[in-house]
């Protein structure tokens, strides 16, 4: 699981004339992500921003700033198919799309469509699933457009609250919707979901917001008011405070998801689906 924390930081040139004032503002985000592997390496990341079955991205291009995490589905590892496999190349293409310019700000469905669309076409063989969420800040309009596809998602924090959050997104219990390649002999029986059902929405940011994106990994283990707690102790926007406020919340979801007496979030959703787990 992996928490990417973004905290907008402001750039302002102001042209003053007479009584009136105009105010070109470019926001921009100042980033940090951490996470672990379920094998407890922690920190360990392999190519490409990968924790574990997890993996993310961070991108700019021109006027927007674009992050992206996918949940690798843990599954396919009975199939001799490493799952970090699907979602790292699904997270490095999207960012490469990024940097390319080839997106839309206002359309990051359309990033996930292409970067799936290009596993599709991709020569080598290629299997696996995984969940995504992909946010984009529009420095020049300061609007955050999000797709999320499944269990990952979003926060979007103000003034110690959540003003802003991705729904989730599944078929039933602990069973999300994904983006899938299966082999032939399986297709029509792995679950597959289209990039397009993603749900998407469109929210006016403000100078100071802190977006966090993540897996279910964070969300299955801590719910909102922890999250804000750890929060409340970022004191300002420089990296190294938001890198040690990423890790802390990473490092507290990992302890609490191996607590065999914690009620948590997933647990709670268990219990109310007939199942007894804790953790």
């Amino acid at each position: 699981m992996f928490s990417v924390l973004s905290y907008g930081r402001l750039v302002a040139r102001a042209v003053l004339g007479g009584l009136s004032q105009t105010d070109s503002r470019d926001y921009s985000l100042v980033t940090a992500s951490c996470g672990f592997g379920k094998d407890f390496r922690k920190g360990i990341l392999k190519k490409g921003m990968c924790y574990g079955d997890d993996a993310c991205f961070v991108a700019r291009h021109r006027s927007a700033d674009v992050l992206g995490v996918a949940d690798g589905v843990g599954g396919w590892r009975d199939y001799g198919v490493d799952p970090s496999q699907f979602s790292g190349t699904l997270m490095r293409t999207c960012e490469r799309l990024v940097k390319e310019g080839r997106f839309v700000p206002s359309n990051p469905v359309g990033i996930l469509t292409a970067g799936y669309c290009e596993l599709l076409q991709n020569k080598v063989p290629l299997l696996g699933s995984s969940t995504a969420c992909i946010v984009v800040l529009d420095r020049t309009s300061h609007r955050l457009h999000t797709a999320n596809l499944g269990d990952s998602g979003f926060l979007v924090v103000r003034g110690g609250e959540v003003v802003h959050r991705s729904d989730e997104q599944q078929h039933y219990f602990n069973t999300p919707f994904q983006l899938s390649i299966a082999p032939p002999e399986a297709e029509g029986v792995v679950l597959s979901d289209s990039p397009e059902a993603a749900d998407s929405t469109s929210f006016d940011v403000q100078l100071g917001d802190i977006i966090l994106t993540a897996t279910d990994g964070l969300f299955d283990n801590m719910p909102d008011y922890m999250i804000l707690q750890e929060l409340k102790k970022l004191k300002n926007s420089n990296y190294e405070s938001i890198q040690q406020t990423a890790r802390s919340i990473a490092e507290q979801a990992h302890e609490l998801a191996y607590d065999p007496t914690y009620m948590s979030p997933f647990a709670q959703f268990a219990c109310d689906n007939g199942l007894n787990v804790r953790g």
